[in-house]
């Protein structure tokens, strides 16, 4: 056999088992990301019936072979955020469901195809949802009527205490919630400008176009006198999300927050959150809710205000990453733990941590 020939029969068995290697490999991977994505619980899709439409929701439940469970209600910060929220829901589901909990969350209107329009609501709407779906929860014989509480993130923070004035729960984790919308939009503001290495003059700018947009909002203005008065340069801001901010800017849990004395609040802080005045949601928590002895407040110095590593949350590319192979690792140090902690807390007949 002439040397070319065998020169090119060796040149295909070596691509023929790179070939092999890099299937393997593949799938090695493929296995790895439904092996981490996979939960040990129970989804099914829900309709909940609420104000003459439907929120499609999803119930995930433990695998425990219980007959009944507690449940924990999921209310969305800000934005268009699905039942799952990305699927960044399903590891504090799988906590919840090792506590004994169930956990619930829909769809925000207008989200995944649901009918309605989230950025037409007010804090008040998202509170008469949430009364609706802990309603139908406890029409249910899975759930377990007197087990019902209450998660919410950042927005949240102004749904939770109107959602418990309407109906009773029996506990509330707030993460990153805001207190006052301004001030909130403020610190955001100067945090996130800090972050940028911002000069002098662009803080007075800016601190200036938003001193013209509270002032905007104060007068009701609609949305065409904000385009003219920031020259057109509206940075993304449409007239239903000027509409939006409009019949919220003045949210303050603070009017609401008594409601929840005696009620268990688990208090969630990150320490890199630009969100939100942490120091000023303590503040305010522990005045308002301190003498009543159910307020628990954690701290997470390694979290962002997502309550994800800052580490990994400050890159796009390691969070989708860690989200693929090891999404359980996406939250701060202890926060998954620290919450079915609470939920085995006496009182609440959760299952004890191991």
């Amino acid at each position: 056999m002439c040397p070319k020939v065998r020169s090119r029969r060796r040149g295909l068995r070596i691509t023929l088992w790179l070939l092999v290697a890099l299937l393997f490999t593949a799938a090695g991977l493929v296995g790895v990301v439904l092996w981490q994505n996979s939960y040990d619980v129970t989804e099914r899709r829900v309709s909940i019936r609420h104000g003459g439409h439907t929120l499609n929701g999803v119930l995930a439940t433990p695998r425990d072979g219980r007959g009944q469970h507690g449940l924990i209600v999921y209310v969305h910060g800000d934005g268009p955020i699905g039942a799952t929220h990305d699927g960044g829901y399903r590891p504090m589901w799988e906590a919840n469901a090792k506590a004994g909990y169930a956990s619930l969350s829909w769809d925000k209107p207008g989200v995944a195809g649901a009918p309605g329009d989230w950025l037409s609501q007010s804090m008040d709407d998202r509170a008469d949802e949430a009364a609706a779906a802990i309603a139908w929860a406890r029409a249910r014989p899975d759930v377990d009527p007197a087990r019902i509480g209450l998660w919410g993130a950042s927005q949240a923070g102004w749904v939770l205490p109107k959602v418990a004035a309407r109906t009773p729960v029996s506990f509330v984790i707030a993460v990153s919630p805001a207190v006052n919308w301004l001030r909130q939009g403020r610190y955001n503001l100067l945090a996130e400008l800090r972050a940028d290495g911002a000069s002098a003059a662009r803080v007075e700018a800016e601190t200036a176009r938003s001193e013209t947009t509270r002032r905007l909002l104060e007068r009701r203005a609609p949305f065409e006198e904000y385009a003219r008065a920031t020259g057109g340069d509206v940075r993304g801001m449409t007239a239903r999300r000027w509409g939006f901010i409009s019949r919220n800017y003045t949210a303050d849990a603070t009017r609401d927050l008594p409601v929840l004395r005696g009620v268990p609040v688990l208090l969630v802080l990150a320490g890199h959150d630009v969100n939100v005045d942490t120091a000023d949601t303590e503040r305010v928590y522990r005045g308002v809710l301190e003498t009543g002895g159910a307020l628990t407040v954690e701290h997470y110095p390694d979290g962002n205000h997502s309550l994800v590593k800052q580490s990994i949350g400050e890159s796009e590319l390691t969070t989708a990453l860690v989200a693929l192979f090891r999404p359980r690792s996406l939250f701060a140090d202890g926060f998954l733990a620290d919450q079915r902690r609470f939920l085995a807390e006496p009182g609440r007949g959760g299952t004890t941590p191991p």
